[in-house]
């Protein structure tokens, strides 16, 4: 037993670290598409023509991209749905969709909310990392 509980340890840390290799290459592809988005703001500063929607779209996107980071290194299911939201909100914010569709978001939104605050099991939401375990288990 010893050798299987080495060798499922071994294969945790190598996963944990390839999820911390995953969120580094996504917050230097954030950090990168930041920069025509400033370039884009500054160039068309005097006459405001760049397309508030696609704007706003690239913007929401980035902030996607830092919260997908956030939930990859804190391992919490508060981190997931703060993702969740983000990405119901960018869908009602820049595509216009029917009245309908946007009730079913507002909805969604709404349920995302609802289970953060009363269906949260606040023991469930630990900030540890679960690698912390692991090393303890090994002391």
């Amino acid at each position: 037993m010893k050798l299987r509980d080495n060798i499922l340890n071994t294969i945790v840390k190598i996963a944990g670290l390839f999820e911390t290799i995953l969120a580094v290459v996504v917050l230097i592809a954030v950090i990168l598409c930041c920069v025509p988005i400033i370039g884009e703001l500054i160039g068309s500063a005097p006459s405001f023509d760049i397309g508030f929607d696609k704007f706003l779209a690239d913007v929401l996107g980035l902030v996607i991209g830092v919260e997908f980071v956030k939930m990859l290194t804190r391992h919490t299911p508060g981190a997931v749905i703060e993702v969740l939201v983000f990405a119901i909100a960018r869908q009602l914010i820049v595509y216009h969709t029917s009245t309908l569709e946007t009730l079913i978001g507002m909805a969604a939104v709404a349920a995302a909310f609802a289970i953060r605050k009363y269906l949260f099991v606040p023991e469930f939401d630990n900030t540890k990392n679960k690698n912390d375990d692991i090393k303890k288990e090994e002391e």
